[in-house]
């Protein structure tokens, strides 16, 4: 779970006198076990309305606004781009490694033996091949890929997040065109990505940076195929019922009515009605409870971490989430990071539930009519090395080159999108960076990748240094 500071509440300490303070303290037995994301959260204005972003020249494109929500899929460790979607299959032995090539259901285009359910639905996806940048450090490759921004300073595998890093695409979201109702904008699942050498363990890009805590995201945690499942933070503390919530709700407001001119008490009052909102919103209640999905369609999905977190992606973006990351899990096995036993891991572990779940997000998301609506991004921080380590069957990080897939939200499938060279070592043409897949996805959801926009020290700043892949929507 995230854990935000609350200088908010620190200066309503500072603010309000004794009595308040109790007043207010004992409000605790409401029982709003909520992140602290909903403490920091507050009614913040957007700065720029959607009007104002149709006038940027980008909006001209082709794909601008196509989408009303992204589902973000992100490969943690670096997934090969040889064994998935780009095989080489004349390349030598050292390069080509042990998986072939299968057909897909578009004519010419190719890709993993050990993607068939995904190869029968080439239709409805574009690859990307050409993407590419230098960096081959996890933590900052993350931030680069989430953000669209390099970090701040150069960091390496041992720094940690900060206040200064450039903000997640779905914290921008939820600044700039925040969802109306009671779900959050920005949700991440089933956990924040981690890293044993950085301090703290997470990796950088994946909050609101120096955007503010009140555009942190909502962080699910666990096992959605668990029998168990349950959101930490959306069930009322023990002994807490209804209706005692609904009464100790309404003995705040008479609380904050009572202390009208105090500003600090007000948001304090506009977070405690957030997260309000949410414990007793039916409709958000009802999108994290995937015991509502028939038992076929969650075998569907497959019955692991990956295909659930999926299928709760779906229900999450139904219910008016504007974007999901999902993240590949915490697998205890390196997760994409195969420096060794590459191809094992990648038949038997990896690749599988990525195809079926995968496979059955897009079915599903077309079923309800969702797909047109709905970007699909499949995305790591780089690729592979071309050249197998010869003793252990492994490939090293390699940002040169790597593969991303994209569907839905007025992509046009059935198509790829650059070229690698015969190793699939550097781009053969139209390279692009993972700033340039950042600003595919705002240039989709209807914000010009170009957006001046107000850095942590009011400093006009571009949201990205990407282009939108405008050709992908033509």
């Amino acid at each position: 779970m995230t854990n935000i500071a609350c200088p908010e509440f620190r200066h309503l300490t500072q603010q309000l006198n004794r009595r308040k303070l109790i007043q207010l303290g004992s409000l605790g037995a409401i029982g709003l076990t909520l992140p602290e994301l909903l403490a920091a959260r507050s009614s913040v204005a957007a700065d720029t309305s959607t009007a104002a972003f149709r006038q940027s020249p980008l909006a001209e494109l082709p794909g601008f606004g196509k989408a009303k929500q992204c589902i973000l899929m992100f490969m943690w460790g670096g997934p090969s781009q040889l064994e998935t979607w780009d095989l080489k299959p004349h390349a030598p032995a050292e390069v080509r490694g042990e998986f072939k090539p299968i057909a897909t259901s578009v004519p010419g285009i190719d890709i993993s033996e050990h993607f068939p359910n995904l190869a029968k639905r080439a239709d409805r996806y574009a690859i990307i091949r050409s993407v590419t940048h230098d960096d081959p450090a996890h933590l900052s490759s993350v931030h680069h890929v989430m953000t669209g921004r390099h970090a701040a300073k150069v960091k390496s595998d041992a720094d940690a997040p900060s206040r200064i890093d450039w903000p997640h695409v779905g914290s921008v979201l939820g600044k700039l065109c925040p969802p109306s109702g009671a779900v959050p904008p920005f949700i991440t699942l089933p956990w924040v990505v981690s890293h044993p050498a950085a301090p703290g363990g997470v990796a950088p890009g994946q909050n609101a940076g120096w955007l503010g805590a009140t555009y942190d995201p909502f962080v699910v945690t666990g096992d959605p195929n668990a029998p168990n499942f349950r959101v930490s933070g959306l069930a009322l503390a023990d002994g807490v019922s209804p209706a005692r919530l609904t009464a100790r709700h309404t003995l705040l407001n008479q609380l904050n009515a009572a202390d009208c001119n105090s500003h600090i008490a007000g948001g304090f009052d506009g977070a405690q009605g957030k997260a309000f909102d949410l414990l007793t919103s039916a409709s958000v209640q009802q999108a994290f409870d995937l015991n509502r999905e028939s038992a076929e369609t969650r075998e569907r999905y497959g019955r692991h971490i990956h295909g659930q977190g999926l299928l709760l992606a779906r229900r999450l973006v139904e219910a008016g989430v504007s974007l999901v990351c999902v993240n590949w899990h915490h697998d205890h096995q390196n997760f994409w990071d195969t420096h060794g036993n590459n191809f094992n891991r990648l038949k038997n572990d990896l690749m599988p539930p990525t195809d079926r779940g995968f496979s059955a997000l897009l079915d599903d998301l077309a079923d309800r009519g969702m797909l047109d609506e709905t970007l699909l991004v499949w995305v790591g921080e780089f690729g592979r090395r071309p050249r197998i380590t010869a003793d252990n069957a492994g490939r090293e990080h390699w940002p040169w080159c790597a593969s991303a897939v994209m569907a839905g939200g007025g992509v046009q499938g059935g198509r790829t999108y650059g070229r690698s060279d015969a190793l699939a070592a550097y781009p053969a043409e139209n390279p692009v960076s993972p700033a340039d897949i950042t600003a595919t996805i705002y240039h989709a959801l209807g914000i010009p990748a170009d957006l001046i926009f107000p850095d942590r020290e009011s400093r006009p700043v571009r949201l990205t240094e990407g282009n939108p892949l405008s050709p992908l929507f033509a």
